[in-house]
């Protein structure tokens, strides 16, 4: 927009000061050739006046003189009077002329210091011009740069409001000073800051909302969950209790929610292999009765909170079983882990838009919430990993998550490399089955080379 405006101003700099000179220079021009045609046309009445008196003629009269133009000479000898500029002994000359018994008479007037007047002329309209644009350019360029700034600057808390960051505000003085004339930029400035606000306090309010619930959920759920334990054996004892168990995990998944949702978790961060915390959560699954393969390509080392990561593989697997289809395989291949189900794949607004809380399409039957996923991206952006959803080309939902790894470069000492993908091929369902990749980064914490 900047040089955009400078172009603009320049163009329309050019033309005025064209425009102006133009006028200028025939204004003055007009006036020096009329000053000068009218003491030609006086000179030629006197040697005229000699000449039918029969008077020696001036030095600057004559008949027929050596250097009359042409043109000017057919019009005297036609029997009328003009003038004319034209150049005489390489000076520029002011020639009039008139009929005398079928010849022409003729003065010539020194026209020098009028043409030079008229060249400085227009060299000064030249130079002033140049002048005149240039500070109309930088004064210009320095008014629209003021704006301009102000403009980028509410782009970027813009976009820092998109990222997540809704403390970030643009606080134009305009807004705030009422004797100070609001002008465009500072009503967007204010527009911007008052929705950041209303909608950081419509998402504290629900963070609260959601908190509050699942607190106040949890007294009356753990009392339940004992009577139920107290029922006598049989079928509807077994579905009081599933139902109350049903009940307990979603109030725990709406506590964590709201715990990543307040950001103010924290990470235990360490080295770990990252084969054997994928096998740990593999057989945790089995146990859990969800027949589940693994395979070990290669080993890596990982940076990263290994509680926290074994629930996301945790949630990816599980969802994977709830709403893909069999077999679901665990594979890790260096610094990354792939969990393929081979169900129907994720839907499109996942990919498009990542997990949401309480929507699953998928053919699980509508069971699940939408809530392992998205405790999934929220646990991995924590532990400053990437977690991607995409479909298989073959059929089948994959999830990928990307860690930062580290390389062992000989002796005791490790250095911490940029984050390494950490695939993870998720669930077909629940929370997913489309065709467009969808990514949720988390921005790895920085760290310091590591001695053990």
């Amino acid at each position: 927009m900047t040089w955009k405006a400078a172009l603009f101003i320049t163009v329309m700099c050019c033309a005025l000061a064209a425009l102006l000179g133009t006028l200028v220079h025939a204004s003055v021009t007009r006036q020096t050739v009329d000053q000068a045609r009218e003491k030609a046309l006086s000179r030629l009445e006197d040697v005229t006046q000699s000449y039918e008196a029969g008077e020696p003629l001036a030095s600057y009269g004559g008949i027929d003189p050596p250097g009359l133009p042409a043109g000017l000479r057919d019009l005297a000898v036609s029997g009328k009077r003009g003038t004319v500029v034209s150049e005489f002994q390489d000076r520029p000359t002011m020639w009039a002329a008139g009929p005398a018994d079928g010849r022409a008479i003729a003065v010539h007037v020194d026209y020098t210091l009028s043409a030079d007047t008229i060249g400085n002329l227009d060299r000064a309209i030249l130079g002033s011009s140049v002048l005149a644009i240039g500070a109309t350019l930088l004064m210009g360029t320095f008014a629209v740069t003021r704006v301009t700034r102000r403009l980028h600057l509410t782009a970027q808390v813009a976009r820092r409001i998109g990222a997540g960051d809704l403390d970030a505000r643009v606080n134009d003085p305009r807004t705030k000073d009422p004797s100070r004339p609001e002008d465009e930029v500072a009503t967007v400035s204010g527009a911007l800051d008052t929705m950041a606000s209303t909608l950081q306090e419509k998402l504290l309010n629900e963070q609260r909302f959601t908190a509050d619930v699942a607190h106040e959920l949890r007294t009356p759920l753990t009392g339940l969950s004992a009577a139920a334990e107290l029922l006598p054996p049989g079928r509807p004892s077994e579905l009081v209790q599933d139902r109350v168990r049903t009940m307990r995990a979603l109030t725990e998944d709406l506590l964590e929610i709201s715990r990543l949702d307040a950001g103010r978790e924290t990470v235990d961060l360490d080295i770990h292999e990252l084969a054997p915390l994928a096998e740990r959560v593999v057989r945790a699954a089995r146990a859990a009765g969800s027949a589940t393969e693994s395979r070990i390509v290669r080993p890596a080392s990982v940076e990263t909170d290994k509680r926290r990561l074994e629930r996301v593989l945790g949630n990816l697997i599980a969802n994977a079983h709830m709403h893909g289809a069999r077999p679901v395989v665990v594979t890790v291949d260096g610094p990354s882990v792939s969990v393929r189900d081979h169900g129907s794949g994720y839907p499109p607004y996942l990919l498009e838009h990542g997990p949401q809380r309480f929507r699953t399409e998928s053919g699980s039957g509508g069971k699940g919430h939408g809530l392992g996923l998205t405790i999934a991206v929220g646990q991995a952006a924590v532990i400053g990993a990437r977690l991607e959803f995409s479909n298989a080309p073959d059929g089948g939902a994959v999830a990928r998550l990307t860690l930062p790894e580290y390389i062992h470069l000989g002796g005791d000492e490790k250095v911490d490399l940029e984050e390494v993908e950490v695939e993870v091929d998720g669930d077909g369902g629940g929370d997913g089955a489309g065709s467009r990749q969808s990514a949720v980064d988390g921005t790895p914490p920085e760290s310091a080379d590591k001695r053990t």
